[in-house]
């Protein structure tokens, strides 16, 4: 292994290391990137755009559960509504929103997912 990949690993794991993990009944999400074009067309978004659709959007990535996320049998008797690697719905600005190496994150309650979807591509706040 060069001297390049050592550094870019020790950095990568460095940055991993960054990474929050959800307290009690939290679940940590990434915002799925924002396309940078309008729908099919070569026509660009303005930065503003972007932000407000990042800042607004309604589907989240789940990174993490907290340790009691879905632990209460009687509010969950069917158990947990998302696990980590979903793609998840919920309410437009819903939980704390957080940027960590240029990426927008989200701290929301575990009672905040709306669904699950299989494939988020499409899907935007109406």
């Amino acid at each position: 292994m060069s001297d390049i990949d050592i550094e870019a690993t020790t950095e990568a794991a460095r940055k991993a290391k960054q990474i929050p993990d959800p307290s009690g009944y939290k679940i940590l999400c990434m915002i799925p990137k924002i396309e940078a074009t309008f729908g099919d067309s070569d026509l660009i978004k303005p930065d503003s755009i972007i932000d407000n659709e990042q800042i607004s959007t309604v589907v989240l990535f789940v990174a993490k559960l907290g340790a009691q996320a879905y632990a209460d049998k009687d509010r969950y008797p069917n158990g947990p509504w998302c696990k980590v690697g979903d793609f998840i719905l919920t309410r437009a600005y819903s939980g704390t929103r957080l940027k960590i190496h240029g990426t927008e994150w989200r701290i929301i309650n575990d009672d905040t997912v709306e669904a699950v979807v299989e494939d988020p591509r499409g899907i935007n706040r109406a």
